[in-house]
């Protein structure tokens, strides 16, 4: 056995080296690497704590619907002895029709989907930019910054509810009648008569009777100018055109008015899963009263399906979580991959729209490295 002078000094700083190790065996080395675990009211929260969420699919149902209104005319009772119609409107009714749907979808953060990222070191990685790929870092997006205005419909123009002219050319005759009063001239009593007029109104038979031919001189007039007969011919089409309007507002005294106008109806509708594949009720339609919200009932259910293609199933395959027992997940981002959705609007067994969709929640949620460049 050889010695040496150093032997003493190479032993203390050997058994300095055990003592270190022996003292750090029961600590656990901090990992540099980030850690990401989903948010929960027992996550604490450090500087430099990244929070982010993922996102999810929103359907806006708009549904155009035309609105009918009937309203008789004054003269409605009289409408087949003096102009020979038979089906003239004798009462008010309301009539709705679906003309349209529209379904528009944007995406907006999931509240059940926020995640937590931890890094003790520099997270080299644009990922969290992500838009339409996945993932979402501004919990204000720019799309709620934009002013939508909305409408529920075009509005009624009560003016088209009014009959201002009844179409005759005079309402009421004046009648005259001899009456007489009493004057004394010395000291004797005289009857001596004057003229009372008095205005009576002309009975609706009487007035329709009017308005009757008024129609019949506006369609003689038309046909002199029209064949050349009348002495003082137009020279433009204006009085043909002023013509047709006081005919067709004349006739509708007896025929009645048909009103339409355009309406609009929007719901929302967030998919969430156990929804595949079944009848979904967005609203209640009647044909007599439009859209039926609410506790109200009546009107033919409008339903919704939502069937997916199951384009991401493969996916699980790669999903491998490499996570410890609290659930943190090293080295990798969660990021969700859209699923193909064919959705189908019925009203019965009428099918008003149909098309395929991209829906977050029905993708599957998968993961990306943390350190992973998304180039330009």
């Amino acid at each position: 056995m050889i010695k040496t002078k150093n032997s003493p000094g190479i032993l203390f700083i050997f058994l300095i080296a055990v003592i270190i190790a022996s003292c750090s065996t029961g600590k656990k080395v901090v990992d540099s690497r980030p850690v990401v675990v989903p948010l929960s009211d027992t996550v604490s929260m450090t500087e430099g704590t990244i929070i982010y969420g993922l996102p999810r699919t929103v359907f806006t149902v708009r549904v155009d619907m035309e609105r009918t209104l009937e309203i008789p005319g004054p003269y409605s009772r009289y409408a087949s002895d003096f102009l020979g119609i038979t089906d003239a409107i004798d009462k008010e009714s309301e009539y709705w029709v679906i003309t349209g749907i529209t379904v528009n979808t944007h995406e907006e953060l999931d509240p059940s989907e926020y995640y937590v990222i931890k890094s003790s070191s520099f997270l080299r990685s644009n990922a969290l930019s992500l838009r339409n790929e996945g993932l979402i870092l501004d919990i204000n997006p720019r799309q709620f910054y934009v002013t939508e205005k909305q409408s529920a419909g075009d509005g009624q123009d009560f003016d088209q509810l009014r009959f201002a002219d009844l179409g005759s050319d005079e309402y009421y005759n004046l009648q005259s009648d001899t009456a007489y009063k009493r004057v004394s001239i010395d000291s004797t009593f005289i009857r001596i008569p004057y003229i009372v007029e008095k205005k009576k109104r002309l009975s609706t038979e009487q007035m329709a009777e009017k308005a009757a031919k008024r129609i019949m001189e506006l369609r003689d007039g038309k046909h002199l100018i029209l064949t050349g007969e009348a002495n003082v011919f137009p020279q433009s089409d204006a009085a043909i055109n002023e013509m047709n309007r006081i005919e067709r507002e004349y006739t509708e005294l007896f025929a009645g008015k048909v009103i339409r106008e355009n309406r609009s109806f929007s719901i929302n509708l967030i998919p969430e899963p156990g929804m595949e594949k079944k009848s979904l009720t967005l609203f209640q339609f009647s044909e007599l009263t439009g859209p039926v919200t609410g506790s109200a009932k009546g009107g033919t259910p409008i339903t919704a399906e939502l069937l997916p293609e199951q384009k991401t199933k493969a996916l699980t395959v790669i999903n491998k979580n490499q996570s410890d027992a609290s659930g943190a997940t090293f080295d990798k981002l969660f990021y969700r991959v859209p699923d193909v959705v064919n959705i189908k609007i019925s009203m019965g067994n009428e099918v008003l729209f149909k098309s395929r969709k991209l829906i977050y929640q029905f993708g599957e949620t998968i993961q990306l490295p943390a350190n992973f460049i998304i180039g330009k």
